[in-house]
């Protein structure tokens, strides 16, 4: 196991962990969405997928396209007895090997900000978003109160981290995403930015 992914799941435990269950439910709520198959795309460790997974009967399936991220994933189903109905699945946001319209809610916190070809990002999650299914991407960190208690934290680790949050979802970092959501075909969204985070919504009809 490479230290980068096991020092990043540490990371993880010790700082985010109290902002998926959060995450996960405003997910919901913003949907409407909690059954079906759920695609958390970009999962990295897990563990919004794994948020899901726990609050609802969705079976989930993890995918990334780093197979020692997907180690670990592995072990946190395990850990959380959720292995019936969560799965790990080898694979790139640019090339989504899953069936079309196949999945009623696709996921992802954080991976957005990686995306060599956002348009065809977004373009393959229309894909695979079975009729009526919905798509939540971006970045989140459920409340006020858990981003403070996660600044705190991350400005003693990484003193670049308000810049690092700036960058992203900060002021004005919506405006580049109404002609990529377009260019991939995408003419209903609903983009949520306020003071957790930011959030990009749409749907299949």
């Amino acid at each position: 196991m490479s230290s980068k992914a096991e020092e990043f799941d540490l990371l993880v435990r010790e700082v985010f962990a109290p902002c998926y269950p959060v995450v996960a439910n405003q997910i919901f709520e913003k949907t409407g969405v909690c059954e079906g198959l759920c695609l958390d795309l970009g999962c990295g460790n897990g563990y919004l997928g794994l948020a899901i997974a726990e609050a609802t009967k969705m079976e989930v399936c993890l995918l990334d396209n780093d197979p020692e991220m997907l180690s670990i994933c592995e072990r946190n189903i395990i850990a959380r007895q959720l292995g019936e109905r969560v799965r790990t699945q080898p694979g790139d946001v640019h090339r989504i090997p899953l069936p079309g319209q196949s999945i009623q809610l696709v996921v992802s916190r954080g991976s957005v900000f990686f995306w060599e070809d956002p348009v065809q990002a977004f373009h393959q999650i229309y894909q695979v978003l079975a009729p009526q299914g919905m798509a939540c991407i971006g970045g989140g960190f459920g409340t006020v109160e858990i981003k403070q208690q996660i600044d705190r934290e991350m400005e003693k680790r990484n003193p670049g981290w308000h810049e690092h949050l700036r960058d992203r979802i900060g002021p004005g970092c919506t405006d580049k995403y109404p002609p990529l959501l377009a260019a991939a075909g995408i003419d209903h969204f609903e983009i949520d930015h306020g003071p957790t985070g930011l959030w990009i919504l749409f749907g299949r009809a």
